[in-house]
């Protein structure tokens, strides 16, 4: 594949700018460019002529139904097809697509997570066209990204609160501009890029796993004789395998207008990432969504199985995705870049100072936008940052910080070429600060970093909590600035009482030292160390007030989802609960007695060829399995008590928390023994492909 081949097909499966241009009518793409660009209402004659359009072009491309495309809360996309094929009264059919069904469909809302909005009959849900994200085609079907809400109107989806955040922070971060005499700029978008970590194993290793097929994670495995200790996967060599798979996935993402960009092994064998180039957070969101959905359709092409789930293997690296952040006029200005100097930049540092405080006001609702049943296996694990929210500006940035601060001069910090020893090398500029891996929050240069979402995770709740926190802070900015009468001082004071009030949560150390827990409980930050711990936060009189302002929530959406989150961790628990004593029972179990029998009998042979013999190796064995044996079948029947119990409490938080504490517990009990097991019984015998066998499945 070159250059020239790649540009020729790169989006050619989306209704874009281009096809636009192409397929619509002068006046009906301007009025549709300026829907994209301001936001504003489609007229039905337009909304018909687009759709008309549409469906040549989609015909044209070999696609023979339409659905819209949308995102409930269950964390995946979600789609319903329909042909173009209508009768023509003849016998025959003719291929119709109107702008009534472009912009408006109607699932049945019953059956998505609703919080208790909507009861099991009321079944009417709406979808409704987002113009701003592109159409496109997945195996020969138009795919029309949509918002999805209930019959009364609330949200039921991730797109729609993100929209009503991107509207919040333009809203606020325009009236900033103003202030600082930029009239230019009609538009203000934060941009995400997202880093996507996944693992890559042989689909037969996968089928032959319960608990990856129900879980997406083991829930028992001894560890490898070699994991990662010896630094050698990352950013190795790829295999030929995997390397084929990557190849189709890139092409198939540029073939979506998907800006894939980077891909390399990461640090746990098996494990791999992708990142995706900015684009704003709407179109990276649906991006994303795609990236995930095709990794695993292609992967299974491939005989091999994708693992999205946070932490697939104890004691191995878990994966997660980096959230890159940043604000942006639609004049092509980063707010957050801060130039040659940035101790000068007085714009600059009022839009950082903002996240800052916004981030240290809020960092209990950063926390509830990465909190899930996996994620809580990887926070804080040594391998990603830990559940305490802070963030690292490096050297420089936190220098010109305290200079305001304490109203010194700030001495520059000429930037020195990096000099490296051997000659043939280039000399280039060293950069004014180091990355920091175990912060939750990192600026890295222009944008803000954060690292603690989930890999399976919709990067559309924690930029929903990004978007809206920082609205809300620059709101306060701009209500104080807008009625200044001496804008430098008073702005200059606002910048300093901000860094002394917020500074809290700056910390460039070892996010995973034990001392700085300490430290962080000594400045009052929050260390929510679980998902039930976190999600009240969410419905906190507060939260509710902040995201009700901005019109991001509604009161009972705030909650609904809450609800929603609560009951997908306790299911995600049982789930993995019920699979565990499944596992036990129906593989585990046989598997020991039937190795202690290969023993005894061993034994019994042995003796009879020669009474002398010794039989101590069996017998110890025998005994040591038996005394495990027993100790499996008391866990067990503890954790099928503690499953019971815990069913029986109705408050969806004692629920939730019920799981964590009583079912989670128990599981790991019943884990601790399995493994133990797993590495006395006879490879021949164990029921599962073990953790060397699945991590190095794919070794060519």
């Amino acid at each position: 594949m070159n250059d020239k081949c790649v540009t020729e097909f790169f989006g050619n499966m989306v209704f874009g700018n281009e096809a636009m241009q192409q397929y619509l009518p002068k006046d009906t793409y301007e009025a549709l460019r300026k829907t994209i660009r301001n936001g504003t209402h489609l007229e039905l004659d337009v909304a018909n002529a687009v759709a008309n359009a549409m469906k040549i072009w989609a015909v044209d491309k070999g696609a023979t139904h339409f659905t819209h495309w949308f995102q409930p809360m269950t964390g995946i996309t979600a789609e319903k097809h329909d042909s173009f094929i209508s009768p023509d009264g003849r016998g025959n059919v003719i291929m119709e697509f109107s702008g009534k069904a472009l912009v408006k469909g109607e699932p049945d809302a019953s059956s998505f997570p609703s919080g208790g909005l909507r009861a099991t009959f009321e079944a009417r849900g709406y979808t409704a066209w987002d113009p701003t994200s592109y159409a496109f085609i997945k195996d020969n079907t138009l795919c029309i990204p949509t918002a999805f809400c209930s019959y009364s109107g609330e949200a039921l989806d991730k797109k729609t609160p993100l929209l009503r955040s991107m509207e919040a922070l333009n809203k606020e971060a325009l009236r900033i501009l103003r202030l600082f005499g930029v009239t230019d700029a009609t538009r203000v978008v934060s941009s995400v890029g997202a880093e996507q970590e996944y693992f890559l194993i042989d689909k037969e290793m996968y089928l032959k796993r319960p608990d990856l097929m129900f879980c997406g994670r083991t829930l028992f495995g001894a560890r490898p004789p070699k994991g990662q200790e010896m630094d050698d996967h990352y950013f190795g060599a790829i295999k030929q395998r995997v390397s084929a798979f990557m190849q189709e996935l890139d092409r198939e993402l540029w073939k979506l207008g998907v800006y894939a960009k980077t891909r390399h092994n990461e640090v746990a064998p098996a494990q791999h990432e992708l990142a995706l180039v900015y684009s704003e957070v709407n179109i990276a969101t649906d991006h994303n969504q795609l990236t995930m959905e095709l990794m695993k359709s292609i992967a299974a092409k491939h005989g091999l199985a994708c693992l999205l789930h946070e932490k697939p293997f104890a004691g191995i690296n878990g994966s997660g995705k980096h959230n890159n952040w940043s604000l942006a006029t639609d004049t092509g200005v980063n707010l957050l870049e801060p130039g040659e100097t940035p101790y000068e930049d007085a714009q600059f540092l009022l839009f950082l100072v903002a996240v800052i405080k916004a981030v240290d006001e809020y960092q209990d609702l950063l926390r509830v936008s990465v909190a899930s049943a996996g994620n809580d296996h990887r926070l804080g694990a040594n391998e990603a940052p830990p559940a305490i929210v802070s963030i690292f500006l490096g050297e420089e940035l936190t220098d010109i910080l305290d200079s305001i601060e304490s109203c010194s001069l700030y001495s520059c910090k000429e930037k020195k070429l990096m000099e490296i020893g051997a000659s043939v090398l280039p000399h280039f500029p060293k950069d004014t600060t180091d990355r920091n891996r175990t912060s939750p929050f990192a600026f890295t240069g222009n944008k803000f970093e954060f690292r603690m979402l989930g890999s399976a995770f919709s990067v559309a709740g924690p930029n929903i909590v990004i978007n809206t926190i920082v609205a809300e802070v620059l709101r306060k900015f701009a209500d104080v600035l807008e009625g200044s009468k001496d804008f430098k001082t008073d702005l200059s004071e606002l910048i300093k009482n901000t860094i002394s009030a917020h500074k809290r949560i700056l910390f460039n150390g070892n996010g995973y030292d034990d001392s700085w827990v300490k430290e962080a409980n000594k400045r009052g930050l929050s260390n929510l160390r679980n998902t039930p711990e976190t999600l009240p936060a969410f419905i906190r009189e507060d939260s509710v007030e902040l995201f009700t302002k901005h019109h991001v929530f509604t009161k009972q959406e705030i909650h609904s989802r809450y609800e929603i989150l609560l009951e997908n961790y306790s299911k995600t628990i049982n789930i993995e609960a019920l699979t565990m004593l499944d596992m036990v029972s129906k593989k585990i179990i046989p598997s020991v007695i039937l190795y202690q029998k290969t023993l005894a009998e061993a034994a019994c042979s042995k003796k009879q060829v020669d009474p002398a013999i010794s039989t101590s190796l069996e017998e110890t064995l025998l005994v040591k399995i038996a005394e495990l044996s027993s100790a499996l079948f008391r866990k067990q029947e503890n954790l099928t008590v503690q499953l019971t119990e815990v069913k029986g409490l109705s408050d969806q938080l004692e629920l939730a928390e019920g799981f964590r504490n009583r079912v989670f517990t128990a599981m790991n009990e019943v884990r601790l023994i399995v493994d133990e097991l797993e590495t006395l019984v006879s490879s021949d015998e164990w029921g599962y492909p073990t953790y060397a066998e699945i991590l190095y499945s794919v070794n060519e």
